[in-house]
């Protein structure tokens, strides 16, 4: 929980996840941005939820028939069974989008559950089908061939790549039409509080500079005067 009863979940979801990146640049933290994934769809709600992963590896002929989806045990399914509720699934598919991490029948298993949300660095299936789920999607571009044909499922629910970022089981995943950061799962009511804050001032901020005010002592704040005029701003709003 943080401030003011809201949990952490709940004050991220009302924040971007360009302040997110500021906050987490200012305490040193600079690759956090996962590379080259997108929403299937925008202007859907914001996405947040802790992350569960998924591994893949490089695809061996040997190793990976279509009859390999039989196994009740394939990681890939037991992943898509066991993603707990709330959670956002991450999967590390080495950036390869020429075959599917996944397609619409698994997303819309995950949906069903009440996982929160879905990311590969690779791309979807159905891409069009999954888009309009009433679920949240991310990855670098559609595409048609199997999974199987480039992709072994190897591990779940450890440390992986996704986009260039290390994604930790537990991590918090904010995913808006920016894109998705990684929170560590150690900060994460830190910056939940940091970024409610921030998104409070920028409000501010927005509304003087489309009044006619100069952004110079304003954004960043550096005249005491804009302080003063911040705190009554709130006072005056109700957000004190």
């Amino acid at each position: 929980m943080t401030a003011k009863g809201a949990t952490t979940t709940e004050k991220l979801r009302k924040v971007s996840t360009a302040t997110i990146a500021t906050c987490l640049f200012k305490k040193g933290l600079k690759n956090q941005f996962i590379q080259d994934v997108k929403p299937l769809k925008t202007g859907k709600p914001t996405m947040v939820g802790k992350a569960y992963t998924l591994r893949y590896i490089p695809a061996r002929e040997d190793l990976n028939p279509i009859e390999v989806f039989r196994d009740p045990k394939h990681l890939q399914r037991v992943a898509v069974e066991e993603c707990p509720k709330g959670y956002v699934m991450v999967i590390d598919s080495r950036k390869d989008a020429r075959a599917a991490s996944a397609g619409s029948i698994l997303a819309t298993r995950l949906m069903v559950r009440g996982v929160e949300g879905i990311v590969t660095d690779g791309g979807f299936r159905d891409s069009a089908e999954i888009a309009d789920l009433n679920f949240a999607s991310y990855h670098n571009r559609p595409t048609a061939p199997t999974n199987l044909t480039l992709h072994q499922a190897i591990a779940i629910n450890e440390p992986i790549g996704c986009g260039d970022v290390a994604v930790f089981p537990g991590d918090f995943i904010v995913g808006d039409d920016d894109g998705i950061m990684v929170i560590p799962a150690g900060i994460a009511d830190e910056v939940a509080d940091e970024c409610t804050t921030m998104t409070l001032f920028e409000e501010y901020v927005m509304g003087e500079v489309e009044s006619g005010t100069s952004i110079v002592g304003l954004y960043p704040l550096t005249n005491e005067a804009y302080r003063t005029s911040f705190e009554e701003w709130k006072a005056l709003n109700g957000k004190a």
